[in-house]
């Protein structure tokens, strides 16, 4: 009875067996090869249940799914001969898992540094074109377009698809960091040396319009003055005369007296005149008249 049992238990363990090796399944987010004796003979199988000969046919996989490669560090020099740090990494598929085994032997890494030298090569002739100005700045986008381009067109011989290629980091070396520097302090000197130029030609503008509005406003004043002390005189000539026509006497000592104001008014004033003078002709009829 125990023998017996032996002997279903080996024929069951003996059939899971060879179902195991003729049968195998394919995960949708994998790629399976079937080799016969060590040649390809499909590689297109669908996710489920599959079958291969025991002992005859046998399977490789390889992942169904987006991989990913970085590189740090890469020196790359531009069209003025300057040295860049670029950091970049590759988000890549395999697409034909039969053609990438015969190009890197199914080997990730290898396929990798296949990849890599691709894109290396594309950056480099890129970045030969262009000054480091174009490349950090303005064009960069362009630049990782045409890498993806260069990439599409060759990575199909490796078996596999380049979804993206992207710059992490474009650094100037250590030496051209400093004649960046030094270019960008004697640009910012040159441009400070002509805003200061052009203030200083605005302000003597502004100071020339303003020495003209000042002298035009004083001849302007001048003028108004010398016109209202004109009317001013006519005006008192004027009353002068009407007082003179109306009472002669009382004009000739309002003139005199004026006369006298002008010349001796101040507390100062020496006038040295001869008793007669006819500047005092007036004080002398005055006093005589008073005079019994």
């Amino acid at each position: 009875m125990s023998s017996r049992f032996n002997l279903i238990l080996v024929g069951v363990v003996l059939v899971v067996s060879a179902i195991r090796m003729t049968f195998f399944t394919v995960d949708e987010r994998e790629h399976v090869v079937m080799f016969r004796l060590g040649e390809i003979v499909k590689s297109d199988y669908e996710p489920g249940l599959h079958l291969k000969v025991p002992f005859v046919n046998n399977i490789t996989r390889y992942p169904d799914r987006i991989l990913t490669y970085e590189e740090s560090e890469e020196r790359f020099l531009t069209g003025e001969k300057k040295n860049l740090i670029v950091d970049y990494f590759i988000t890549w598929r395999i697409t034909d898992p039969a053609q990438y085994y015969r190009s890197a032997r199914g080997d990730e890494a290898f396929a990798e540094q296949r990849l890599s030298a691709i894109i290396r090569e594309g950056i480099k002739a890129e970045f030969s074109q262009r000054t480091v100005q174009e490349v950090v700045a303005a064009e960069r986008s362009e630049i990782m377009n045409q890498m993806l381009v260069t990439a599409h067109n060759q990575a199909p011989a490796l078996g596999i698809d380049v979804v993206d290629v992207r710059v992490m980091r474009i650094e100037l070396s250590d030496e051209v960091s400093g004649s960046v520097f030094s270019r960008m302090q004697q640009e910012r000197g040159r441009v400070a040396a002509q805003l200061r130029a052009e203030g200083e030609e605005e302000a003597e503008r502004i100071r020339a319009e303003a020495d003209r509005e000042r002298t035009v406003i004083l001849a302007e004043a001048y003028r108004d003055a010398e016109r209202l002390r004109g009317q001013g005189d006519a005006r008192a000539a004027e009353v002068y005369a009407n007082a003179y026509t109306q009472d002669p006497a009382f004009y000739s000592f309002y003139r005199s007296m004026a006369a006298y104001r002008q010349s001796i008014g101040g507390q100062q004033d020496v006038l040295v005149l001869s008793p007669d003078s006819e500047f005092f002709q007036y004080l002398q009829e005055q006093m005589g008249s008073a005079m019994p």
